[in-house]
């Protein structure tokens, strides 16, 4: 006889619990302890299972050829630039993003971008209708003939309507909103998402046509569901930006095809979405004339070196705790930079705000903004401006050193490509030595602050 077992057991890690808990003691993902009630059959010598013969042989890998992949081009270059070149025949991509950021607008763009090649597409959502679907590619200029849109939740009608549309792109909005009526639970369950994944994978496989997935994300920003999810397709996108500024960037997580350090520019406007090719003068304020507290830097996203300029004011203050506000850089970043001034520099903030911000409101995460930073911290306390022509890269350390950042020699091109003559970097070695190098005397050594 089987043995029945009662218990619990998570999806995620196979964590078991002998009761339900709402939350995984061992991944501490919420939802995904389900019940394992199923019959474990004994493992005897009796009854085990024959391992069946397989169907082809397995071969040497040097006597096998290799399949020539090749990428089919969307029309949308910073779209293909991310996925390495464009669509691959058979692929599987998932593309998550924060809700309103522009997914479903991405998409149907690049949906009929392929129609007007004379590629059948098909646009599956379950969340809008397909009258409102119809409204914004009105709006955003997306009508074609060949672009069919389908308004359903059901996994069974989805796949007819592949069977009956055969189409040569396939676009599902979301993965989270179809469910399977062979498997228990509702729509966007762990056990759900991975059938209905499954089963549009499976589908791409076998009829060598793209699978675009669009996935919902936790409050956390990691994509909803089990993370067999992230496993099962080629490619994972993640389209990120500021509900406040019109600037999306996407970016590459995984991709079996291509590089995963791309990053592609868009914008959102008013009669849908814009790439943006060259966004370099995006993150650059237009002041004619030096500004004190202003300092350029070159980051890099993905491959890709875009100069910003970083913002400071400092003004005195009579509060016991100083203010310390950012916006775009990280403020443990910015205390850091601040206790090195002051220990190193004798830049005394104590008695001051310090405000530090971006322009364009793009985020500043490497450390090669610190010097840049710091920079614009010492003009600011000193109220003299830095020279307008004059980039900063690199990282400082808490002994006060300037240490070499990645890509010095792109972040150089890019920054003389735009003007900018006078390169601060790694090469002056010293806080102090890249002070003397942007034009400020060694007052501030000596306490001499006007800030």
């Amino acid at each position: 006889m089987a043995k029945m077992t009662s218990g619990y057991v998570c999806t995620e890690c196979g964590w078991q619990a002998a009761k339900w808990v709402g939350r995984c003691g061992e991944c501490q993902q919420w939802g995904t302890v389900v019940e394992a009630g199923a019959p474990k059959a004994s493992l005897s010598r009796t009854n085990r299972a024959t391992a069946p013969a397989p169907g082809r042989e397995a071969r040497p890998i040097t006597e096998l050829q290799g399949d020539a992949l090749f990428h089919r081009q969307t029309g949308i270059g910073e779209f293909d630039r991310v996925l390495g070149g464009g669509v691959v025949p058979g692929a599987a991509i998932l593309l998550s993003g924060e809700p309103g950021v522009g997914k479903s607008t991405l998409l149907l763009d690049a949906a009929a971008r392929a129609a007007m090649v004379g590629a059948r597409v098909l646009y599956v959502s379950g969340e809008e209708s397909t009258g409102q679907i119809r409204m914004r590619a009105e709006r955003t200029g997306a009508l074609h003939n060949t672009l069919f849109l389908a308004s359903e939740t059901d996994l069974a009608t989805v796949l007819g309507h592949i069977e009956a549309v055969n189409p040569e792109l396939i676009i599902v909005d979301s993965v989270q909103t179809l469910a399977s009526s062979e498997v228990e639970g509702g729509a966007g369950g762990p056990a759900q998402v991975r059938e209905v994944a499954a089963a549009l994978i499976r589908v791409a496989k076998d009829r060598s046509t793209p699978v675009i997935l669009v996935g919902h994300v936790t409050k956390d920003g990691a994509v909803a569901g089990p993370r067999l999810l992230e496993h099962l397709v080629d490619v994972v996108c993640h389209f990120e930006g500021d509900r406040n500024t019109a600037l999306r960037f996407l970016r590459t997580l995984k991709n079996r095809y291509g590089p995963t350090d791309e990053v592609g520019c868009f914008e959102m406007t008013g009669s849908g979405i814009r790439e943006v090719t060259d966004p370099s003068g995006l993150f650059l304020s237009r002041a004619t004339e030096p500004v004190s507290g202003t300092c350029a830097t070159v980051a890099m996203e993905g491959r890709r070196a875009l100069p910003v300029e970083v913002q400071v004011l400092v003004v005195p203050t009579t509060a016991p705790n100083p203010r310390r506000v950012t916006s775009g850089v990280e403020s443990a970043r910015v205390a850091m930079i601040l206790a090195v001034l002051e220990r190193r520099l004798n830049a005394k903030t104590g008695d001051k705000d310090v405000y530090v911000s971006t322009v364009g409101g793009v985020k500043l995460t490497e450390p090669a903004a610190d010097l840049a930073i710091a920079l614009a911290i010492l003009s600011a306390l000193e109220d003299r401006p830095l020279p307008h022509n004059l980039a900063a890269y690199g990282e400082i350390s808490l002994a006060g050193e300037v240490r070499p950042i990645t890509a010095p020699q792109q972040r150089a091109n890019e920054a003389k490509r735009l003007g900018y003559t006078t390169i601060v970097d790694s090469s002056v070695e010293r806080l102090d030595h890249a002070r003397s190098a942007a034009g400020l005397d060694s007052s501030m050594a000596r306490g001499g602050s006007r800030g």
